[in-house]
């Protein structure tokens, strides 16, 4: 690889993803006297948390009685027992003092008539252990995310962070012996490539919502975190829990915040029933998201779907009049109007479920640190290496997330990822020498496809991809359609090595963006189709029309799945993590879910 001049920098520390996980780590990492990195491929006010709409949650108490520990109970539920509750029970207390701190940033959250955080409710947010609707959801109208990201992006510049941008990370260098010692980048603008060494990289890439036909995730959302992962050798965890969000913009996919719903809004079928009062007759419209994607996915089957092709549901918000839509859902009546070409004052938004949220990911511990099974211990740490946000699986989602939780993932574990890396870190320690060799493979992966000369076009490819993701590991899965699923990614996967790359260049090359990215998607698109044909349960988003109970006694365990450069998938699992970490909330044993 004589061809390639490769530029060296030295930090102590490299975060991969500008998003709120990955920004909130780095501002935290640089205040505590870090040299702080941060690689991304697009703008950071660019990154996808630009798009959350609906809000963060936190028991606040702003708008009625709540407790930590109520929210704490939720997350588990909604979780469908999967989540781990000693890294919930971190999350959920330290919900409050990082909303605390993003106000004291400066984030423009919406205000009370006596001027505290306005608290909107969300679906699976409930006080009393399930007995009431809690308004727990901070937000800044209905852009929260788009607040959050340019006041996270202010506060790392204020404390000197050192951003690279529009670099594309390819792939993460390990030592001999298992420790990530830094990531191989590419400069998109020079066509330059850069060793990033490091004492710690901290991944923050984002979900892969792209392997989907149908997602309200960006077109960047390509996993890429997940991707070095898996050519690294590392396992990711509980791939086949993928999130549908109900209200995806019927043709385009863009999102209708659950916020409308939290705010009034209510969902009919084609005879104008409210429908989920079949459903959830508790919660209503305000059911998890997967209760609520089933539910409509169920009405479309059975002939009550509105439209032509009687394949969508109406979301009504018309009766909440102007003045809340203008003050609380500006954004959403803009949406609505220019994807669907409706006057939400006047007529109904048509909706339909979307791949929204990635469960699974990479596996971390409470402080973000990467964990692998080692012998018999679940939770081995991989040295130098932390995950956070959509890429990782804490896990505090488990089976299926609660809305308003993925905001506050991204703060309070990019959070604890710089806590962690202050402990373990000593500002301008010494980087042991790399072995002369240690890009080779990366430099040999990246150059390969830059010249690859198949038949077969990136986009070609990454459509077939999606559209078997989306037929086969979609709202409802069957065993029959899993198998299917798992041969025909299998097959798409193994078509890639008849990938064609027609631009050779290094400066600006979109082809071989996308054509890494595709490699990217399309490792976790296997794994996931083969992690859902593996799991012989319904469980959260997971629903198995064959098997269509939860089985605790076989399945409450995540699943780690390990991909080769073959294809072949090779599966693991470790416990979930029943235990607490303190004596003020008791763990929460499982038991049936109802809404």
């Amino acid at each position: 690889m004589d061809a390639y001049k490769i530029q060296e920098h030295q930090y102590d520390v490299i975060v991969v993803g500008a998003g709120g996980a990955g920004l909130r780590a780095t501002l935290g990492m640089a205040a505590k006297g870090l040299s702080t990195a941060c690689l991304t491929k697009v703008f950071p006010t660019r990154s996808h948390t630009v798009a959350a709409q609906g809000g963060i949650s936190a028991a606040l108490g702003n708008m009625g009685e709540d407790d930590w520990r109520f929210h704490f109970y939720d997350t588990i539920k909604g979780s469908d027992w999967l989540g781990d509750q000693d890294a919930i029970e971190y999350m959920c207390r330290e919900a409050i003092p990082a909303i605390i701190e993003l106000e004291h940033f400066g984030v423009p959250f919406s205000r009370t008539e006596d001027g505290r955080i306005y608290q909107r409710p969300f679906g699976g947010m409930t006080t009393h252990y399930g007995k009431g609707t809690a308004q727990r959801t901070c937000a800044a109208a209905d852009r929260t995310g788009h607040a959050i990201l340019h006041t996270l992006y202010q506060q790392a510049l204020k404390h000197e962070a050192r951003f690279f941008i529009e670099y594309f990370a390819l792939d993460l260098i390990m030592d001999d012996e298992g420790a990530c010692r830094g990531v191989l980048a590419w400069d998109l603008s020079e066509g330059t490539l850069h060793l990033f060494r490091a004492q710690a990289v901290v991944l923050a890439t984002g979900g892969y919502g792209r392997a989907y036909f149908s997602a309200t995730s960006a077109h960047t959302c390509t996993g890429d975190g997940g991707g070095m992962v898996l050519r690294a050798g590392l396992p990711l965890q509980d791939m086949e829990f993928v999130q549908f969000h109900p209200t995806g913009v019927y043709g385009a996919g863009c999102l209708i915040t659950e916020g409308v719903r939290g705010e009034g809004g209510i969902l009919r079928n084609s005879a104008g029933e409210r429908f989920m009062e079949r459903y959830a007759p508790n919660a209503k419209d305000l059911a998890s998201r997967d209760v609520v994607s089933r539910s409509m996915t169920i009405e479309i089957r059975e002939g009550r779907g509105v439209g032509a092709q009687s394949d969508h549901i109406h979301l009504h918000l018309e009766h909440l009049g102007g003045d809340v839509i203008n003050e609380r859902l500006p954004g959403i009546a803009e949406t609505a109007k220019i994807f669907a070409g409706v006057d939400v004052a006047r007529e109904p938004i048509p909706v339909l479920p979307t791949v929204h949220y990635n469960m699974g990911g990479i596996p971390t511990n409470y402080w973000g640190e990467v964990v692998r099974k080692v012998g018999n211990d679940p939770d081995a740490v991989v040295p130098g290496l932390f995950a956070i946000g959509e890429s990782a699986c804490v896990s505090v989602h488990g089976a299926n997330r609660l809305g308003s939780n993925s905001l506050l993932d991204l703060v309070v574990f990019g959070r604890a990822a710089a806590i962690r890396a202050g402990e373990l870190i000593k500002p301008g320690g010494n980087h042991k020498p790399l072995p002369a060799s240690a890009t080779d493979a990366a430099l040999a992966n990246f150059d390969r496809l830059r010249h690859a000369q198949g038949g077969t076009a990136t986009a070609d490819l990454r459509l077939q991809m999606q559209r078997v993701m989306q037929k086969d590991a979609a709202v409802f899965r069957t065993g029959e359609s899993l198998k299917q699923g798992c041969a025909a990614i299998s097959a798409t996967f193994e078509s890639f090595a008849d990938v064609k790359v027609s631009d050779r260049s290094l400066v600006w090359n979109s082809d071989l963006v996308e054509t890494l990215e595709l490699q990217n998607l399309l490792g976790q698109a296997v794994v996931t189709m083969h992690s859902a044909e593996n799991r012989k349960e319904s469980r959260g988003a997971h629903a198995r029309e064959d098997y269509q109970e939860r089985d605790d006694v076989n399945w409450h365990k995540h699943t780690l799945v390990s991909l080769d450069g073959k294809g072949g998938v090779g599966f693991d699992y470790r416990p979930v993590h029943m235990n607490t970490l303190s004596k003020d909330v008791e763990p929460v044993p499982p038991k049936a879910r109802t809404y």
